[in-house]
């Protein structure tokens, strides 16, 4: 019999379990999602692949009187992120949220792009989230308790970007992924949502590989210089990420061009198309 889904309420966040990958890294989404439900009372299962950045947010997190479970997980490790599966659900007995926020990035096009790169970006932007929901989904489905799974995509995940191909390609892996999980989970009363921020002022701009030609680090220097006079901040990602929990959308874009282009894309493609060639441009 299909479960009647009731939506996850994010003002509150007392007694639920909230699971987020990625959680590390500093001025980073997964930190500032971790720290705003530690201060909605949640109790945390965070992972990340760097040790000492995720025992900072753990830090942070108990100083808000969060109770949290860490592990050291590489999200593209099917066996890693099974054991934290595990582990959180011996912890806690249950999961309501699962947060698939891990990610990298490169700038390039497909010919400044080589077949390891690919695989990088595969294995952790798409297959992390694949993990992710592998290891958590069936126990989520199984207890009846319904549940939300957010799953990070990207603007670049809305309309293709000519300087971004393989991560524009992870990422609309992770729409589509999302959007058939969204009506495969319905009867478990599970919603998920794919969110695609904007230009957000995170430490990806100073980890993301670069390829092609051209002066590395001043294009290094460019992006991060554009992404910091956007100024949009993790820490407003972060609430319109549990505001889109709790009205239960299907696709969150954050951030005003990411609206554009989720409005465009779907209305007017051709325009949408000349719009992505422009923004193109940023990454140049």
């Amino acid at each position: 019999m299909a479960r009647t889904q009731s939506r996850l309420k994010t003002a509150d966040l007392t007694d639920r379990v909230v699971v987020v990958t990625g959680a590390g890294a500093g001025s980073g989404i997964g930190r500032e999602i971790a720290l705003l439900c530690a201060r909605r009372h949640a109790h945390l299962a965070l992972c990340d692949i760097d040790e000492a950045a995720l025992a900072g947010t753990t830090e942070m997190a108990e100083k808000r009187g969060a109770e949290v479970l860490t592990s050291r997980v590489d999200v593209s490790d099917v066996e890693s992120m099974t054991r934290f599966a595990h582990a959180t659900f011996e912890r806690f007995g249950r999961v309501d949220m699962l947060v698939n926020n891990a990610g990298v990035g490169l700038v390039g096009g497909f010919l400044e792009t080589d077949v390891k790169d690919w695989q990088w970006l595969i294995d952790i932007n798409l297959m992390g989230v694949v993990h992710g929901c592998d290891a958590f989904l069936p126990t989520m489905a199984e207890s009846g308790r319904g549940g939300h799974i957010v799953n990070l995509s990207s603007a670049a995940g809305l309309l293709a970007n000519p300087q971004l191909t393989a991560y524009s390609a992870t990422k609309f892996a992770v729409l589509g992924l999302s959007e058939a999980l969204r009506m495969e989970l319905k009867p478990h009363g599970i919603g998920v949502t794919a969110v695609c921020p904007g230009i957000i002022n995170t430490a990806i701009t100073q980890n993301s590989r670069i390829r092609g030609g051209g002066d590395v680090d001043e294009r290094r220097r460019h992006l991060e210089s554009t992404y910091q006079k956007r100024g949009y901040t993790p820490e407003r990602v972060a609430k319109n990420i549990l505001r889109a929990v709790e009205r239960n959308r299907a696709v969150a874009p954050v951030a005003a061009e990411a609206h554009v282009m989720y409005v465009l894309s779907r209305t007017v493609p051709p325009l949408a198309r000349w719009l992505a060639a422009r923004v193109a441009e940023l990454s140049k």
